[in-house]
């Protein structure tokens, strides 16, 4: 009987989270995931970007050394040139549109969530954003988009 006697005179503590701590924690999550994942999603986006002009950029050095051994750019794209027009790859598609012997327009299409992001090069190195991606903002210039508000 000693030994009840002890037990019931001794609290026991309760373990665990009351439902109000749970709820503040996930309230808490919540308010961070909403700040946090736009951002992450546009630190995506402007990397795969990267991907699109560094690639125009690059093919347009191929172009002007084409045009420079055969001064015009006529057949520039065809496969086995130096300036064969760039693969399609996971994040963009690019196009090669000769309209006469001394122009040209190279265009980088988004694919997937990049959709309908576009960005172009031309002979003389006028570089533009066609249309920006899904959510930002057009820039004012004739420059590639870097940022969602539209900044180059």
């Amino acid at each position: 009987m000693r030994f009840e006697a002890a037990q019931r005179h001794h609290p026991i503590s309760d373990q665990g989270f009351t439902l109000i701590e749970l709820m503040i924690t996930i309230a808490i999550i919540g308010i961070l995931s909403a700040i946090a994942l736009p951002a992450y999603n546009e630190y995506v986006i402007r990397g795969k970007i990267v991907e699109a002009t560094a690639t125009l950029a690059g093919h347009r050095v191929k172009m002007e050394q084409f045009f420079q051994d055969n001064r015009t750019y006529v057949g520039a794209c065809a496969a086995g040139t130096v300036a064969t027009e760039p693969p399609t790859t996971e994040n963009f598609d690019y196009a090669c549109n000769i309209p006469n012997a001394t122009s040209y327009v190279i265009t980088a299409t988004g694919l997937g969530g990049l959709n309908p992001l576009a960005l172009s090069i031309d002979q003389s190195n006028t570089r533009m954003t066609v249309a920006p991606p899904p959510g930002w903002t057009a820039p004012a210039g004739n420059c590639w988009i870097r940022k969602k508000a539209g900044l180059c």
